[in-house]
């Protein structure tokens, strides 16, 4: 199996709005060492009924290429399982990793634990990436549009960024969680209110419609569902 060269954390973008990094900045090491119980087990499964063990990781691993590009990497947590879960031979041969947070970049490169796998990258997905980067198999999106700053049709942004990225044939996918359109239990509207207001999230205009809409004109094939409260999205053939 050919890999790819670790590359070096880049942070050559100029600098940033504050309330683009707003969500960023939570992610202290403390805050990572709690996100896999706290998110991953306990709000996936009871406040946005969406668990990870038996719906986002077999989403993750199902749409994962042989070149692939995680965009707001959490802890690492898809990728590494992904890895663990294909063994050696259908494992991707690269994986990079894209977020504002260098904290996650490092955590996430060592879960992943191959030699020579993976590669960072320091920057904002908003924006276009630094660097003379390939065309990816895959490109994934789980859990950081709900934390970008406005509506979907700025974060849509995002998706007219990213595809310049894809392979003829690759796939777009993600998954976020919905503040419109959705029906929040107790638990899971207490967080929506918390994180809202401290601005970890932002994403009470956040519908499936809405972000299919921008999905459509930026590709030519879009499939969305939502479970419980969070929306999975796949998109092919670039626009």
């Amino acid at each position: 199996m050919s890999t790819a060269r670790p590359a070096s954390i880049s942070s050559t973008q100029p600098l940033l709005a504050p309330d683009t990094t707003m969500g960023a900045k939570y992610y202290s090491s403390l805050a990572l060492n709690l996100y896999d119980l706290w998110v991953l087990k306990i709000s996936n499964s009871f406040a946005w009924g969406c668990p990870t063990s038996s719906v986002l990781q077999p989403y993750f691993t199902g749409n994962l290429g042989r070149k692939h590009m995680d965009v707001g990497v959490g802890t690492g947590y898809f990728p590494a399982t992904a890895l663990e879960q294909l063994g050696q031979d259908g494992s991707p041969q690269s994986i990079t990793l894209v977020d504002l947070n260098e904290n996650s970049l490092e955590l996430a490169k060592k879960r992943i634990g191959r030699s020579g796998i993976a590669q960072t990258i320091l920057a904002d997905a908003l924006r276009p990436l630094p660097g003379n980067l390939p065309r990816f198999d895959s490109i994934s999106i789980f859990y950081l549009l709900h934390c970008l700053p406005g509506p979907p049709r700025h974060k849509a942004s995002i998706f007219k960024n990213l595809k310049a990225y894809l392979n003829d044939g690759g796939v777009l996918f993600g998954a976020t969680v919905l503040g419109k359109g959705v029906e929040h239990n107790l638990f899971g509207e207490l967080i929506m209110t918390v994180y809202n207001w401290a601005g970890i999230f932002d994403n009470r205009l956040d519908s499936q419609e809405a972000f299919v809409g921008v999905l459509k004109e930026n590709f030519a094939r879009v499939e969305s569902e939502v479970v419980g409260r969070v929306l999975l999205f796949r998109a092919w053939q670039p626009l």
